[in-house]
């Protein structure tokens, strides 16, 4: 798995936009769930918007299969061999985007570091104007080309049963002690059972430990000190999760950041887990039978 820091200021955009590459060679997008109003009234230059419902399916939020999500890329004129840069109104939808592009076979995926706010806190050009459409006529690579990045829940469990698997719940510590759901459509509170906190304080807006007060992320030598702290490192087998996905793909990028190797994430999350727990003790309820 190819590593390095995923993480671009606002500086390095505004050059690259300077510079002006052949079109073919890089896309920008602003991801956001249901946010396209926010990006109409103004966006940075170049900038198509793309939404997460348009690669995440109900009713758990789980990634798209394949054969749409093939589409969905080239129809945003996404190739596997392009530079693509994501950035947000808050910079959860773009990590999840970053983590399905890598899934997908985009070699090299680019953050804003600090999202949307970075570039108007830098009092950087914005801009109403639409970039004329564009289209790819194939995505260039099998998808998905890293396959390993991105477990189901039967993939999960296998991987479970290996002994260098360690799970890791990147969801505040209320939802991870069973305090909270965390989320108003998740009616179970509680974890998957041996799961390590991933040290991810806050809430899921906002991983407090994983950021700076302005939102830029904190480099991922000190994240990996917090990990340790909870015996997470770099010679297990680590699968992250969250609720459905975003957060967890945060940590994801971070891991790849420090170059570790064995990392992917858990897509269905506490949702889909605690959905299936309750399903099975229906199943094993004798009353139902």
């Amino acid at each position: 798995m190819t590593s390095g820091n995923s993480w671009v200021t606002a500086q390095w955009l505004d050059d690259l936009l300077q510079h002006n590459p052949p079109a073919e060679t890089w896309r920008l997008l602003e991801v956001g769930y249901n946010a396209e109003p926010s990006y109409r009234a103004g966006h940075i230059p170049g900038a198509y918007y793309i939404d997460t419902q348009l690669v995440e399916s109900l009713p758990l939020w789980n990634v798209v299969p394949p054969e749409i999500l093939r589409a969905v890329l080239c129809r945003c004129g996404l190739r596997s061999d392009m530079t693509v840069i994501l950035y947000g109104r808050g910079n959860y939808a773009a990590e999840r985007l970053a983590h399905i592009l890598l899934y997908a076979g985009v070699n090299d995926v680019r953050l804003l570091n600090g999202g949307w706010q970075s570039w108007q806190r830098a009092g950087l050009r914005q801009t109403i104007d639409l970039p004329p459409a564009i289209t790819a006529q194939d995505f260039g690579a099998p998808l998905p080309s890293q396959p390993d990045v991105l477990l189901n829940l039967a993939q999960t469990r296998q991987r479970m049963a290996q002994p260098e698997t360690v799970l890791v719940s990147v969801r505040s510590w209320d939802e991870f002690s069973g305090g909270s759901s965390g989320y108003h459509y998740i009616s179970t509170a509680g974890d998957i059972p041996g799961a390590r906190w991933g040290h991810a304080g806050g809430n899921s807006q906002f991983i407090a430990d994983y950021h700076h007060p302005d939102g830029t992320v904190r480099s991922p030598q000190e994240i990996a000190a917090l990990w340790q702290q909870q015996g997470i490192t770099a010679d297990q087998q680590v699968i992250f999760y969250c609720g459905t996905g975003w957060r967890a793909s945060l940590a994801f990028l971070l891991a790849r950041a420090l170059g570790w190797q064995k990392i992917a994430v858990y897509d269905g999350g506490w949702f889909e887990w605690s959905q299936q727990q309750k399903m099975e003790q229906t199943d094993d309820n004798p009353e139902n039978s």
